[in-house]
């Protein structure tokens, strides 16, 4: 059994990056892939400061002055594999989503994660962002991956309407995530 997270993107009070995540959360269950197990992972939910640790997090320490910081690095790295709800901000990742990986290293090498987009261009530069962050701790990015729009897919940019023409490319990545978090796994022991 492989465990995969949908970590979300945003901590905005006005985000929309829930949504999607519960959207792919219904889709990953409905898909009834075997072996796998899907729960969001919500960063908001971790409140963790801006990072200012003492002993950088690629150490492998995981000696945090944050007390924040363990139980987030707990459940990353309880989990075989990602599925990233990113939203794009001037052509990156949100400033959140990056304080939170900047926090990781070791919980997320050898492992597999799958990537969702959204923005006024389909979230295209966050999600190339995000792959590049992920490369660093030896993360095995997938593809395809998900792209939505805040024109076509989201009514007044707020509440989340995809059109079906995503479902083939969702079930991809949801698919393809889960086949390289197996096979990582047994790279990881």
């Amino acid at each position: 059994m492989v465990k995969i997270g949908i970590v979300t993107g945003s901590t905005r009070d006005a985000r929309v990056n829930t949504q999607v995540a519960e959207y792919l959360l219904e889709k990953a269950k409905s898909l009834n892939v075997e072996g796998a197990e899907f729960e969001i992972v919500d960063i908001k939910d971790f409140n963790l400061p801006e990072l200012n640790e003492n002993v950088p997090p690629a150490m492998g320490l995981k000696q945090f002055d944050a007390p924040e910081a363990k139980p987030w690095s707990d459940k990353m790295d309880s989990l075989d594999g990602f599925i990233f709800v990113t939203p794009e901000y001037n052509k990156n990742i949100s400033p959140s989503l990056q304080n939170a990986l900047s926090y990781l290293a070791p919980e997320m090498a050898n492992k597999a994660a799958g990537i969702v987009s959204y923005g006024s261009t389909l979230g295209v530069a966050a999600n190339f962002a995000l792959r590049n962050v992920l490369s660093n701790f030896n993360t095995a990015v997938v593809g395809p991956f998900g792209a939505f729009s805040l024109f076509t897919d989201f009514e007044e940019m707020s509440t989340f309407r995809p059109s079906d023409v995503h479902n083939p490319t969702i079930q991809s990545v949801v698919e393809t995530t889960v086949a390289w978090s197996k096979a990582l796994k047994t790279v990881r022991g």
